[in-house]
């Protein structure tokens, strides 16, 4: 893994709710794109006047902070666009109030500064891919929009998108089935979970990619893997927030150790991936969480 120093080079709003920011300079010098259209990054944000604080990373990727150190805010975002050729790096942020990444992105102005480190993607459809559903909110919508602007031509393909009203909506390919929802991503309960329970699937080789809120995902995942026990290679679910995130996270940090060692135990396990995580999402809702 590697660290960039990312300059703001263009910040504006795109629609309700969104502003996106190009990033450049020379410290995004060696950075690379993954190619893959739902990649994500960390951005870590600095305290005013000053540079981030960065993680150390050891061999087996794990970070830790020097004793004393205040580490700098960090969320995970996706990329919108790499322009190789300009070296510039495009993020795509949702915007609301409250929050370090919203409060950042709406006051983002050239020459502000953040830190990136290497992406990684995880849309991975089978090689003869033939057809494709993609699910997303808000949150999924720049993903989503990258997938869809890279989907080879003879593929099948349909998004279902989930956004708090019209004027949230961002500008798609023609070529591809589209249907808009409006509501959920916090302001209400989602329909991202019954469109995708009342989508027909195609015969043949295809895929479905589902990015929102954790709860929504959740149940995604159950249909997808227990009902209709698609293979882990079908499909990918991938949870981009958690509504009430906060609170989530306090009653989670306030698990005492025994029990936060008990709910990590599955990942280190060796059941494939897919059993690992089906171990950890009964465990966190056993927990209530």
């Amino acid at each position: 893994m590697r660290f960039f120093r990312a300059e703001v080079v263009e910040a504006r709003p795109l629609c309700a709710g969104m502003v996106r920011v190009v990033f450049g300079g020379a410290g995004l010098a060696g950075f690379a794109s993954t190619g893959v259209g739902d990649e994500y990054l960390r951005i870590f944000f600095p305290p005013p006047g000053a540079e981030p604080v960065l993680p150390v990373v050891d061999e087996r990727g794990r970070w830790s902070y020097p004793d004393g150190a205040e580490p700098s805010p960090m969320r995970t975002y996706t990329v919108r666009e790499f322009r190789r050729a300009r070296g510039e790096l495009v993020i795509d942020f949702v915007v609301h109030d409250g929050g370090v990444a919203a409060t950042w992105a709406r006051a983002a102005a050239p020459g502000d500064v953040v830190t990136v480190n290497t992406p990684t993607g995880m849309y991975d459809p089978p090689a003869d891919l033939s057809w494709q559903l993609l699910l997303a909110d808000a949150a999924g919508l720049p993903a989503a929009a990258r997938l869809l602007e890279a989907t080879p031509a003879g593929v099948r393909t349909r998004a279902v998108l989930e956004v708090p009203t019209p004027a949230h909506r961002v500008e798609l390919p023609d070529a591809v089935e589209v249907a808009w929802l409006y509501g959920g991503n916090g302001h209400g309960a989602s329909r991202l979970s019954g469109a995708l329970r009342a989508a027909d699937l195609p015969a043949g080789p295809g895929y479905v990619w589902v990015a929102g809120e954790t709860a929504v995902l959740r149940d995604a995942r159950r249909y997808l893997r227990h009902e209709l026990k698609l293979p882990p290679s079908a499909y990918k679910v991938v949870g981009y927030w958690t509504d009430n995130g906060d609170e989530y996270n306090r009653r989670l940090a306030a698990l005492d150790d025994a029990t936060q060692a008990w709910l990590l135990a599955p990942w280190e396990t060796d059941a494939d991936e897919e059993e690992q995580e089906d171990e950890y999402i009964a465990r966190l809702e056993a927990l209530g969480l």
